[in-house]
């Protein structure tokens, strides 16, 4: 049985609505958000304390667009992988970690320095000017699905689970009044999935069975 260690809205998101999509089964641990400080033991699993934590047999990652594409490819075939025998295959992989790289990576520094920071150490310029970088950074993506549905191979794959996890982030922070018209169309096309729903359901059930306060704004919107 596949193990997801998960925060709600958290990275580990992204895996979670893999599996989803593929109809995998699975076993959900949903943590208090930070585990390192909050979930006494987690490190004994992962040492970074950090989310996600994918445990299959003996394999172990914490990285969630790579295991997002190790569930597409490790249990396919599946739609969600994009073949090296594709034309769109190099595509697949930019985009895989354009969602990573490029656009979450500054949204966990308006994090840092709008919410999880001290009062007194917190920093509005530095969330405001990530913000735009990461809006910025969206022009990418805006342009991308100008005339397609999903951002590559015709078809919806783990390039948008990486991508769209991202601006569910966004919506977290209130980037998401930034977001152009067809990011925004993007977005909405994305929500209306069954399997984003069902990860949604998923992760609500489990954390409620856990005890966990879903309502805390940005209390486990992302690991920092």
């Amino acid at each position: 049985m596949i193990e997801l260690y998960h925060c709600v809205d958290a990275r580990s998101f992204r895996p979670l609505w893999t599996m989803e999509e593929m109809g995998l089964a699975y076993e959900l641990k949903v943590l208090p958000f930070p585990p390192r400080a909050r979930a006494p033991g987690y490190k004994t699993l992962n040492p970074l304390g950090t989310i996600p934590l994918l445990l299959d047999g003996p394999v172990r990652m914490t990285e969630s667009s790579a295991i997002s594409h190790y569930l597409a490819t490790r249990y396919g075939p599946s739609s969600l992988a994009v073949d090296p025998s594709e034309d769109d295959y190099g595509a697949f992989l930019n985009w895989t970690h354009f969602g990573e790289a490029t656009l979450t990576f500054p949204q966990t520094l308006v994090l840092r320095y709008s919410r999880f920071e001290p009062p007194e150490r917190r920093q509005p310029q530095v969330a405001k000017d990530y913000g735009q970088w990461f809006l910025a950074r969206l022009r990418a993506i805006e342009a991308a699905i100008e005339d397609r549905e999903y951002l590559c191979a015709g078809r919806f794959t783990v390039a948008d689970v990486s991508v769209g996890y991202s601006l569910l982030l966004a919506t977290t922070l209130g980037l998401d009044e930034g977001f152009g018209p067809n990011v925004a169309a993007y977005w909405a096309r994305l929500q209306q999935r069954e399997g984003y729903q069902s990860a949604k359901a998923s992760q609500r059930a489990a954390a409620e069975k856990a005890g966990l306060d879903l309502g805390i704004p940005g209390a486990s919107a992302a690991d920092k």
